[in-house]
């Protein structure tokens, strides 16, 4: 009776510390780094690269293989991004068709996929939209990176996603896992699909290191979680933003209305009331 006892009560001390190991972990005190955190890392169309987290990311694995790799962003600085790791959004993979990369994964749990673009090419939206797919599911639809951010600026798109008892939860979806992640970039409607680089990391949105802030592009959070106002009616009144809403990304100054001095919907009856009382007019004098 004493040794079943003692082996109930190993086995609940064994499963409290384990509940206060993975909690810590989660928290981030006395846990992995965030370079630990990470699984797997590729500069799509570059080198090997240490970021300044100390993330390794490894040289494209599909050189020679699958697409074109470019570097045709290294002319360029990149916003929001730190110098030393601005080559990652400077070179890229892209394809003419649907590509992706294989990753495995061998243990359950919570992971966040992180995917670095830059625009460094089209100076407009609309240029080049296409699709992310995660073992099937669309987790990014109708990526605009020109749209998001503007020109020769660092966007990251982050995906959050769990792998439990042969299951891959994502987005709301999901699917049974076989031990290998499967992140495709789909052709679309506007030229091709492309990816700077990306990384798998274990943990939540919350342990994924943020871009820099840049003016202009950029509101800090506390400034987000106001109430926004924008001007409308002939009055100069304003109204409110639904809650939860926010701008659209700026890529620079606003451009005044072109309209907004345009007078030429009051002077066309002007013109009308000429063109009929000159010819009225030449009729009277005959008479």
């Amino acid at each position: 009776m004493q040794r079943v006892t003692a082996q109930l009560v190993a086995g609940l001390v064994a499963a409290v510390l384990s509940l206060l190991a993975e909690q810590c972990w989660a928290d981030g005190g006395g846990g992995p780094s965030l370079a630990e955190r990470v699984i797997w890392a590729v500069n799509a169309g570059g080198e090997s690269h240490v970021d300044v987290h100390g993330i390794h990311f490894k040289k494209d694995p599909l050189e020679g293989k699958v697409g074109k790799a470019s570097d045709y962003g290294v002319r360029l600085p990149i916003l929001r991004s730190s110098p030393e790791d601005q080559v990652l959004y400077q070179t890229e993979r892209y394809n003419e068709d649907t590509f992706g990369y294989d990753i495995p994964i061998r243990e359950e749990g919570d992971y966040i996929l992180v995917m670095k673009y830059a625009e460094v090419y089209f100076a407009q939206s609309q240029q080049k939209v296409f699709d992310v797919r995660l073992n099937g599911h669309t987790v990014v639809k109708d990526l605009d990176i020109f749209d998001r951010v503007g020109h020769s600026t660092a966007h990251d798109e982050i995906v959050p996603f769990s792998i439990r008892r042969g299951k891959l939860s994502v987005q709301g979806e999901v699917s049974t896992f076989n031990g290998k992640l499967t992140v495709e970039f789909v052709k679309g409607y506007y030229d091709n699909p492309k990816v700077c680089a990306l990384y798998v990391m274990k943990g939540t949105s919350e342990n994924v290191p943020q871009l820099q802030p840049h003016p202009g592009l950029e509101k800090p959070e506390e400034e987000e979680e106001e109430e926004e106002e924008t001007e409308g009616g002939e009055e100069g009144g304003k109204k409110k933003l639904p809650p939860g809403s926010k701008s659209r990304v700026q890529s620079g100054p606003r451009t005044p209305n072109p309209y907004a001095a345009d007078n030429s919907s009051l002077m066309f009856p002007i013109l009308v009331a000429f063109g009929v009382f000159i010819p009225t007019l030449f009729c009277l004098c005959r008479l």
